[in-house]
């Protein structure tokens, strides 16, 4: 097995964070540093990742956690900030499934396969994120259009959504916003290219996961028919 595929069935990160975290030389095998992900790794070999012995895990866990606003979606933070790890019941190796920056509220998955975490985040698998933003007015016909075409956010990138529906009561417009991949915080830049005063962002869907009644904070572990669901995404 390669060694960034071991890595992420052991639960510690995606294929693709996998790739990162050996180049930056975590990562030893029987005790020497291995930076190449492609080193096949055998069954008498010892992997240490932070120096922490790991293996594949054997049981697959996922958990739907409704992030609060000030925490960074992160596994560890060097600064010692709040991190969504504080949230939940780390008993098992987890890490979050994408990412919410630290103002955004609303669905986080957090997983020890890290097989399906890269399934689920891959841009050729169009998984679909709804958002629901808090905003000042409504989108006119031509501008969604022209958000669910390409807008430029800045950075060489471009941010793209589907406005799913909207309605204004009062001085302010709830938008839900679907969009099939991430650029490092699209929505918020959508909003600033489309002249839009945003007053709150968060996520209520991840793929045909919804964050339903579950309390600001507060988790769960995913049914085994939400699991199943999942891990056919992207076969």
């Amino acid at each position: 097995m390669r060694l960034n595929k071991y890595l992420a069935r052991s639960g510690v990160a995606s294929r693709r964070e996998a790739d990162k975290l050996i180049q930056t030389t975590s990562v030893t095998v029987n005790g020497v540093v291995e930076v190449n992900p492609a080193y096949c790794v055998k069954s008498t070999d010892e992997v240490r990742y932070d120096n922490k012995r790991i293996r594949p895990e054997s049981n697959t866990r996922i958990i739907l956690l409704n992030k609060p606003s000030g925490y960074i979606t992160t596994v560890k933070d060097p600064l010692k900030r709040k991190t969504v790890m504080d949230l939940i019941d780390n008993n098992k190796r987890l890490f979050p499934v994408g990412r919410l920056d630290k103002d955004t509220t609303g669905l986080l998955l957090l997983t020890n396969d890290g097989e399906l975490a890269n399934r689920l985040m891959h841009p050729k698998n169009r998984i679909q994120r709804i958002y629901k933003v808090e905003i000042d007015k409504k989108f006119r016909a031509w501008e969604i259009k022209r958000m669910s075409i390409k807008v430029y956010i800045g950075q060489k990138e471009w941010g793209k959504a589907e406005v799913v529906k909207q309605k204004q009561v009062k001085g302010r417009v709830t938008v839900l916003l679907r969009l099939y991949h991430g650029q490092k915080r699209e929505v918020r830049r959508l909003m600033y290219r489309m002249k839009r005063k945003l007053f709150s962002l968060e996520r209520i869907q991840f793929g045909p996961i919804a964050l339903g009644n579950i309390s600001r904070g507060r988790w769960r572990d995913l049914n085994a028919g939400e699991m199943k669901i999942l891990n056919s995404l992207g076969l």
